[in-house]
């Protein structure tokens, strides 16, 4: 289970607690895609507890994207470094 909590100052901050998986992905996709063109978004993996390889590759893609992985932890950022990688 994932909790979003989305916060904005300028940019859109979502802060995901708990774990990364396919129905979390779905979802964090609709709240970015439904936010207004322009505005920077942040994911903020501070209190992100396990991720499965769907969330790995969410997570490259959304920084191709030109979002900003804040708090990212290590085997996190390892594992998408390893993703591209092997791109």
């Amino acid at each position: 289970m994932l909790r979003i909590r989305r916060w904005a100052n300028g940019e859109v901050v979502f802060t995901l607690s708990g774990q990364m998986d396919e129905e979390a992905i779905a979802e964090l996709e609709t709240l970015i895609n439904s936010e207004t063109n322009g505005r920077r978004i942040v994911l903020d993996l501070k209190d992100l507890t396990l991720v499965n390889e769907a969330g790995i590759t969410f997570f490259a893609g959304s920084e191709a994207n030109g979002i900003t992985l804040k708090n990212c932890p290590a085997y996190v950022r390892e594992w998408i470094n390893a993703k591209r990688r092997e791109s």
